[in-house]
């Protein structure tokens, strides 16, 4: 097979796209602009790199474009899955642990559950499905029946409203 640049032709990086499409949306769970989003990225980067990838032979170039596409992956699923700072109060996460917490356990729980039984039915549905059951926005979005970027912002504003009321109480 002859020798093909990475950095040559379009047809050469369309036939390298609709590959890394195909990978890159069973990564994301049939995500598909999450998918295009990191199939663009990678595409930037091998572009950024084309000297270096045009010395090696095209299996490797293939195999370097589907490891970038899933660390990319990787790294968009762990900033999904990420508590913004500031959302649990520090003296929260850093108690010592001692007998006496047991006390503090039930009124921390406490102060938790009046400050979720404040927020919007929708907003408790999104914080239920991200951080108890443990699935991302798009599983998420799926699962409730609205748009991934709803998802998004029902969780922001759910933890803002959730912090506000734990810090007032």
């Amino acid at each position: 097979m002859p020798h093909v640049p990475l950095s040559g032709s379009p047809p050469t990086a369309e036939r390298y796209r609709a590959r890394l499409l195909r990978y890159a949306y069973r990564l994301t769970s049939g995500d598909r602009h999450r998918a295009e989003d990191i199939v663009q990225e990678t595409m930037l980067r091998a572009w950024l790199t084309a000297d270096d990838l045009d010395r090696h032979d095209e299996e490797r170039r293939i195999a370097w474009l589907y490891r970038v596409a899933r660390n990319l992956a990787v790294d968009a699923h762990r900033r999904d899955r990420a508590v913004p700072v500031g959302v649990i109060p520090d003296d929260m996460l850093h108690r010592p642990d001692s007998a006496g917490d047991l006390a503090d356990g039930v009124a921390d729980r406490q102060v938790v559950r009046l400050a979720l039984a404040a927020l919007s039915p929708e907003h408790r549905e999104v914080l239920f499905h991200i951080h108890l059951r443990d699935r991302t926005r798009a599983e998420a979005a799926r699962t409730i029946g609205v748009p991934q970027g709803t998802v998004k912002s029902r969780n922001h504003y759910a933890l803002l409203a959730l912090r506000d009321r734990i810090q007032a109480a």
